[in-house]
């Protein structure tokens, strides 16, 4: 079964423009588009404000990723731009639903985005936990 919105035709600059509108309509202070050395928006960054403070959020489109489920799927359209597409509209279904759970008083959003909450050394929690800069209970020796 292909991946989902693998046939959307929505620019990536729409749907970053709609998750910049979700975002702020739920409290984001700032919104930062990350751009690669290609030109392509890489990542969307944001802070909001919780009780320990304002925190700071990057959501990545895994581009590469994507393209690389495409091509395996042999979906018509399995170029960078189709994949760039499909990334971001898979981005947006996610921070729609995410958003749904912090409205329905099931989680904050610190905790729903938290594997993308920003570190001092600028990685994100989940980056820091990959190369094991972040060390959970059960690692400890």
């Amino acid at each position: 079964m292909p991946i989902k919105n693998y046939t959307t035709t929505i620019a990536p600059i729409k749907t970053i423009g709609e998750i910049s509108k979700i975002l702020h309509e739920h409290g984001a202070r700032k919104i930062l588009q990350e751009y690669g050395d290609n030109g392509e928006i890489k990542s969307v960054s944001f802070s909001v404000d919780t009780p320990q403070g304002e925190a700071y959020f990057r959501l990545p489109a895994n581009v590469d990723g994507v393209l690389i489920r495409l091509q395996e799927d042999q979906t018509p359209k399995r170029d960078r731009d189709q994949a760039e597409r499909t990334a971001w509209r898979i981005l947006y279904a996610w921070i729609v639903a995410q958003m749904a759970i912090i409205e329905a008083n099931m989680a904050a959003v610190e905790e729903v985005f938290l594997p993308y909450m920003i570190t001092a050394g600028n990685q994100t929690v989940y980056e820091a936990f990959k190369t094991e800069q972040l060390k959970l209970m059960g690692d400890a020796q």
